[in-house]
């Protein structure tokens, strides 16, 4: 296998037991891997029957976090270095999305990216730029990775939902309004939720928006 193919981790199929008519790619955060967030899919297969769920490793071992994985080393949350995290893993996110949509015969239009963290910099990296619009991205708990480079590198505007508590300690809550601010200011479709009190994680209500709005953007492909 490639090193551009080698992303691999947990999946589900369908509930419904048949052949998948959408895909939700879940990317986890740093230290974590794709068996935690597995833990979101019975939250929502009820609301997509038709859909297979797949929640790939990070590539690197996460120093940190034995038994976890990271997207890139995070040294620090500066915007250099974050620039430098995504555009690394992004080929490898992009070769997987590519490899399991052709697998089952899916355009881009029925493939949703689910982050979490250091997977939401991931998801709201790489979706801007596939030259095909994604079905929509969901972001817990992140934050643009680059937003100064992609006015001039996005090629498509997915809808987006951000949800984030704001009392995370980990990824500034901060980050959410600023994120807002930037891609509206692209013309993104962005919705955005706070938390009240949560720290860096994900609650009931942050888990029924995402589902509402997977099935919004993936309606059709049930």
């Amino acid at each position: 296998m490639s090193n551009l193919t080698r992303l691999t981790g947990p999946m589900a199929a369908p509930a419904s037991g048949r052949d998948p008519q959408s895909l939700v790619i879940l990317l986890h955060g740093y230290g974590s891997n794709g068996a935690d967030l597995m833990g979101l899919v019975p939250y929502w297969r009820e609301a997509l029957p038709d859909t297979a769920f797949m929640a790939p490793n990070a590539p690197e071992p996460c120093p940190a976090a034995p038994g976890g994985y990271q997207w890139w080393a995070l040294t620090d949350l500066g915007r250099e270095s974050r620039a430098a995290g995504v555009r690394q893993a992004a080929p490898l996110v992009n070769a997987f999305i590519d490899m399991h949509r052709a697998a089952h015969d899916l355009p881009n239009s029925k493939v949703a990216l689910v982050g979490f963290s250091q997977g939401t910099m991931m998801a709201l990296h790489v979706a801007p730029r596939r030259p095909e619009t994604l079905a929509g991205v969901v972001g817990y708990s992140g934050m643009l990775a680059d937003a100064e480079a992609l006015q001039s590198e996005m090629k498509t505007r997915p809808p987006l939902l951000l949800v984030h508590g704001d009392a995370d300690t980990m990824v500034p809550f901060a980050a959410l309004g600023q994120a807002k601010t930037d891609l509206q200011a692209l013309d993104f479709d962005i919705t955005t939720h706070t938390a009240p009190g949560l720290g860096h994680s994900i609650d009931e209500t942050g888990l029924r928006l995402g589902g509402d709005f997977l099935a919004r953007a993936l309606r059709g492909a049930e």
